[in-house]
């Protein structure tokens, strides 16, 4: 940014040293060899007059081009300023969408984690179940259940079995989300 602006600056001062109108040098001449001269020839008038406006033409096209100089650098310092308002919409821009990256890889990782936690879960349930139905098989196999247990034992299982697929169906509502963000 700063070198763009240190070349525009040398640009512009380059185009006023170019454009820069140049004095014409004047010698001053004697009045009395003048009057002397128009005294005794007439063209000395004219040619004085055509010395004027010859003067006076330069005069006007140094005063225009300095004019078209001065345009130039006008619009050189606006295109400088459009160009540093891009370069900001660039930046911005820039900004955006790396603030939405970094969204959307918050969003991927936390839908990664939430089906890492639904497997684990599952896992979890699934050996608390095993857990469950050994102790019951075990204790039935002894005999000391009632039928009352039994049947409290046998809804202790299919409540765990229910947890598990509830986890399962979790599980996949994750994995769908983690698909989609992909």
């Amino acid at each position: 940014m700063k070198n763009k602006l240190v070349v525009t600056a040398i640009l512009l001062l380059s185009f006023q040293n170019f454009f820069a109108q140049e004095t014409p040098v004047r010698q001053n001449q004697d009045s009395v060899r003048n009057n002397q001269d128009s005294v005794y020839t007439g063209k000395s008038k004219t040619s004085e007059k055509e010395a004027l406006e010859q003067q006076l033409k330069q005069e006007k096209k140094a005063l225009k081009e300095k004019e078209k100089a001065e345009e130039k650098v006008k619009q050189a310092e606006k295109d400088v300023r459009n160009t540093e308002k891009k370069i900001e919409k660039q930046q911005d821009n820039l900004e955006k969408e790396q603030k939405k990256f970094e969204k959307e890889q918050k969003k991927l990782a936390n839908a990664e984690d939430d089906v890492e936690k639904a497997q684990s879960k599952i896992e979890k349930e699934r050996k608390s179940l095993e857990k469950m139905k050994a102790k019951h098989a075990k204790a039935m196999a002894k005999g000391k259940l009632s039928p009352v247990e039994i049947e409290k034992g046998n809804v202790e299982i299919t409540k765990q079995q229910l947890k598990i697929k509830k986890e399962e169906e979790d599980l996949i509502k994750a994995q769908k989300k983690l698909k989609k963000l992909r």
